[in-house]
């Protein structure tokens, strides 16, 4: 077999996949793909255009949550989907949460203004767009990490206490965050906090978020203004 994975990787959605893959041991290529300048191409691999997408062979899947099951029905070991059928429920329930619940909000109101738009534009980052920016982080992603520290509980995983793939979403999920400067705070949200230390600490992230730093942190910039 021969895996490659398509997409840029500061995509929530693509480090998931990179990450999963990591943990899986699995040995892939990756290609950076702009999904809003793609490759001729690349709509045979993924027909809605969108990012990651894996080519296994001349086999095309597209969607993270389908490729990160995929790889789990081809590479069984070591198992990142709980074996009980309602942990297996609950696994991609805090999945889909973090992709269509948190990372809509997350993406174009925290990550964009705080991140990706100073940077495109090299445009400084001013104290009103940080305010709107913050005032989202504390309405609208508050809650969310209130559910999150809820469902973590007093376990180090979210699911059967066992590394799975709702750890892999929700810490891949937090790390556009991180590069913005925006943290749960740790006296709000301890559980969270060091759930994400732990995460990030693992070799899969470390190895990502290290490539991610130079083009994309912009911890620093964001606590100046």
């Amino acid at each position: 077999m021969s895996y490659t994975l398509f997409g840029v990787n500061v995509s929530p959605f693509v480090r998931k996949c990179r990450a999963f893959m990591a943990e899986k041991g699995l040995v892939y290529s990756h290609e950076s793909v702009n999904p809003f300048q793609p490759p001729a191409n690349f709509r045979q691999l993924s027909p809605l255009g969108r990012i990651p997408a894996l080519l296994d062979g001349d086999r095309a899947v597209f969607d993270s949550t389908a490729i990160c099951l995929y790889l789990e029905r081809c590479n069984p070991a070591p198992p990142l989907y709980p074996s009980d059928h309602y942990d297996y429920a609950r696994a991609l329930c805090l999945e889909e949460y973090i992709d269509s619940g948190m990372l809509p909000v997350a993406g174009p109101l925290v990550f964009r203004p705080l991140v990706m738009t100073p940077i495109v534009t090299r445009q400084p980052l001013t104290k009103e767009i940080k305010e709107a920016a913050l005032e989202v982080v504390e309405n609208q992603l508050g809650p969310m990490w209130d559910y999150l520290e809820r469902q973590l509980g007093g376990n180090d995983y979210f699911v059967a206490d066992t590394l799975s793939i709702a750890d892999i979403a929700v810490a891949s999920g937090h790390v556009g965050l991180w590069h913005g400067g925006v943290d749960p705070d740790p006296l709000h949200w301890p559980k969270l906090s060091a759930f994400l230390t732990r995460m990030w600490a693992r070799p899969a992230f470390v190895a990502l978020i290290a490539e991610e730093q130079k083009p994309w942190n912009q911890r620093a910039a964001v606590a100046a203004v």
